[in-house]
């Protein structure tokens, strides 16, 4: 619309100038054929409204022109024109008026580039839509990465190391920093950290399934808390180990890692050395929270009715009774302690069978009993430990311990 309006305003300007030089008005009674001449000066300056193009407009002002010659010619023959006629002002101005309008033919012809191109709705043929290639539109939103995957540099390499997406995006705003991250300046940084901390290139994938927000940490700060664990005289292949098993040790502070070290081991008494070996054979203790830590440590001294020794020699033996259900934990103690007879001593030795199933616990003390073997005091004949009752498969525990057959041990549990 704007290309029109200056078109037009151009048109009227053309129009002006060329009434401007028409015949003065004393001067057209003489002749129509000047009438009729006048009249198609600007015939050629007007617009193209109902379509027709400038340079037929210019071959009708020609012909036109061509036409307002007289029929008979002068006395010589010759074909005189009416403006041969006229006085040499008057023929002057005809002159000047009858190069407006290629004028206005050049400007029109200029502006007739303006046109803009061919509509969207435009018909195309068959070929031409085939080699026609759209790009997937981005969601503006999802409740899933799998929509991001193909727009994303970084989703598409992780999902090739084997990041399980499906996972991430159930974890608070992780699939948010994903989307965030650039994979050659954010992402490979990390990885390359990761390898050489020792994590496997296998394990890089689950790994970042289950902390895919190590990607936004600050490379320096995990440096830093490497070089604090190193600090601590742990080894590298035991800080593997730590960050291979519970991934989210490297998102803790320096200051929380050491909190953490000091409460297991004023908490427990521990020595140095004994902290250290707690932490790399159960290390999501220094992930995890500690309230469950201190109720399970309550509950092991006040309602089970352990010593601090023991509770020491326990945890030591067994760091996941600090994490593991207080309900299950006093429902094995109570059929170990109160049903079996095994003394808090005993069970301090052998605290492994608090990680046992209380079901399997109940069937082959049943059968020891239906056979008369059930016999757990050291100083007796005949005895049997707790590591033998609850570590050993069925075809060794029957036919080692229980003194009996597979088969025999299979019918008596049908009579439960």
């Amino acid at each position: 619309m704007a290309a029109w309006a200056r078109q037009g305003s151009r048109w009227r300007g053309l129009l002006r100038a060329a009434r401007a030089a028409a015949l003065p008005r004393g001067l057209s009674g003489r002749s129509r054929a000047a009438q009729v001449c006048r009249g198609f000066v600007p015939l050629a300056l007007l617009p193209s409204r109902l379509g027709v193009p400038p340079w037929r407009l210019q071959a009708y002002r020609q012909v036109a022109q061509g036409s307002c010659s007289p029929a008979g010619g002068a006395e010589d023959g010759s074909v005189s024109s009416p403006e041969s006629r006229l006085p040499s002002p008057v023929k002057q101005e005809q002159a000047k008026a009858e190069t407006l309008p290629d004028l206005s033919a050049k400007i029109l012809y200029e502006d007739w580039d303006d046109v803009p191109p061919s509509p969207a709705l435009e018909k195309i043929s068959e070929e031409e839509a085939v080699q026609i290639i759209a790009e997937p539109l981005l969601p503006l939103q999802s409740s899933t990465l799998r929509d991001y995957v193909d727009h994303s540099e970084t989703l598409t390499k992780l999902v090739q190391l084997g990041v399980d997406l499906s996972q991430v995006e159930k974890r608070q705003k992780a699939g948010q920093l994903l989307l965030t991250l650039d994979f050659e300046k954010d992402v490979r940084k990390i990885l390359l950290f990761l390898k050489d901390v020792g994590v496997d290139d296998n394990q890089l994938g689950p790994f970042l399934t289950k902390n895919p927000y190590i990607l936004g940490e600050d490379l320096e700060a995990l440096e830093t808390r490497v070089a604090y664990l190193k600090s601590k005289k742990f080894g590298k292949t035991e800080i593997a180990q730590m960050v291979s098993r519970a991934p989210y040790l490297l998102l803790f502070s320096v200051e929380r890692l050491d909190n953490r070290l000091g409460f297991f081991k004023n908490e427990l008494g521990l020595t140095v050395k004994k902290t250290k070996d707690l932490v790399i054979r159960l290390p999501r203790l220094l992930t995890g929270k500690l309230e469950p830590v201190k109720e399970n440590l309550q509950v092991c001294q006040i309602e089970l009715g352990f010593q601090h020794n023991e509770i020491q020699q326990i945890v030591f033996k067994t760091p996941k009774i600090l994490t593991a259900s207080k309900k299950r934990l006093r429902q094995t103690f109570d059929y170990l302690h109160n049903i079996m007879g095994i003394s808090h001593h005993m069970l301090a030795l052998f605290p492994q069978v608090f990680n046992s199933k209380l079901l399997r616990i109940k069937e082959r003390h049943m059968f020891l009993t239906f056979l008369g073997r059930a016999q757990y005091d050291p100083a007796k004949p005949s005895y049997i430990s707790l590591d033998q009752l609850v570590s050993l498969p069925d075809e060794v525990f029957c036919t080692e311990i229980a003194k009996a057959s597979i088969q025999d041990f299979e019918k008596f549990l049908k009579t439960l």
